[in-house]
């Protein structure tokens, strides 16, 4: 496969002039080697998570009510890679300010992509779902790597101007094109004609006034969002799951699996197909990958309503 050059037209965000040594402070640690940078990961496992135990008690219930079967020294065992593998996409993140595609592509080994490829190539855009697995970052910032096809990622703006620069920066340095969220109708309508691949993560909490859609998802009451499903119902486009898992450190394998065909008009209307399908799906990839998953996360901070 031959390697895509970063596109983007400029070396830096678009900053203010006050933000400025916060971003070459940044760009600097970015262009410490790997074995320094994860030797300063560990260090701040330690901080983290023996020291300041930071969100230990959310990690350490999460994993609890997720794994009801597994022993105390299971879940230890979890949590602890859990924090190694936080502070790991800490500095891996910084990191991809200043990587080459190459050097990138090095670390990631693909599967499942090639049958993407030939679906966008025969005439439609593909869904891809994603989820807080693994280096996200990572699996966000190669997509145009990995495909061909122009590849659209969803995002939404962060409160803070400056990481939402930074953040923007990091994951489009390849090519990929982000779309704010609020946009993503408006974005498909203008480019329906055109064949392409839209990512979106999928896994992330709805506000408690916007929840259509509960299930149990690792033996818990959860709500999952509905856009990706609204959007393949309303385009008629067949949708993947992407899992990430790590294979070593720094070393991840992206995988690509089918969730979904195009609707057609015998499927029924009624329901949550892709969704159905993407919560089953992911549940077993952490399930298998557990330390994989992002369990500081407040996943479970809202209440089914006894109605629902």
């Amino acid at each position: 496969m031959q390697l895509k050059p970063a596109t983007s037209s400029f070396t830096r965000p678009n900053l203010k002039p006050s933000q400025l040594p916060l971003w070459w402070l940044l760009k600097g640690i970015s262009l410490l080697p790997f074995p320094v940078l994860y030797a300063f990961s560990t260090f701040l496992y330690l901080v983290l998570y023996q020291l300041i135990g930071y969100r230990k008690k959310v990690v350490r219930q999460n994993l609890e009510r997720s794994f009801p079967g597994k022993s105390p020294a299971e879940l230890q065992k979890i949590e602890k890679q859990f924090f190694l593998n936080l502070t790991d996409l800490i500095v891996e993140s910084l990191k991809l300010i200043s990587l080459t595609p190459a050097q990138l592509k090095e670390r990631l080994v693909y599967k499942g992509h090639e049958k993407v490829e030939a679906q966008v190539a025969s005439g439609t855009t593909v869904l891809m779902l994603g989820a807080h697995l693994g280096n996200w970052e990572y699996m966000s910032a190669a997509s145009q790597i990995i495909f061909k096809a122009s590849v659209d990622g969803v995002y939404k703006p962060l409160a803070s101007s400056f990481f939402d620069e930074f953040m923007k920066f990091m994951r489009g340095r390849f090519g990929i094109n982000l779309v704010r969220m609020k946009d993503t109708l408006r974005h498909l309508i203008r480019h329906k004609a055109e064949h392409r691949i839209f990512t979106l993560l999928s896994d992330q909490v709805p506000p408690y006034g916007e929840i259509q859609y509960w299930t149990t998802f690792l033996h818990q009451d959860t709500p999952f969002y509905v856009g990706a499903e609204k959007l393949r119902t309303s385009f008629k486009f067949p949708a993947y799951f992407v899992g990430m898992r790590h294979l070593k450190r720094g070393y991840y394998e992206i995988e690509f699996q089918e969730l979904l065909p195009a609707p057609t008009p015998e499927e029924p209307q009624d329901g949550f197909l892709l969704t159905d399908a993407f919560a089953q799906k992911l549940q077993a990839w952490v399930e298998q990958y557990p330390a994989d998953y992002l369990w500081s996360h407040k996943r479970w901070k809202h209440k089914r309503p006894a109605t629902v």
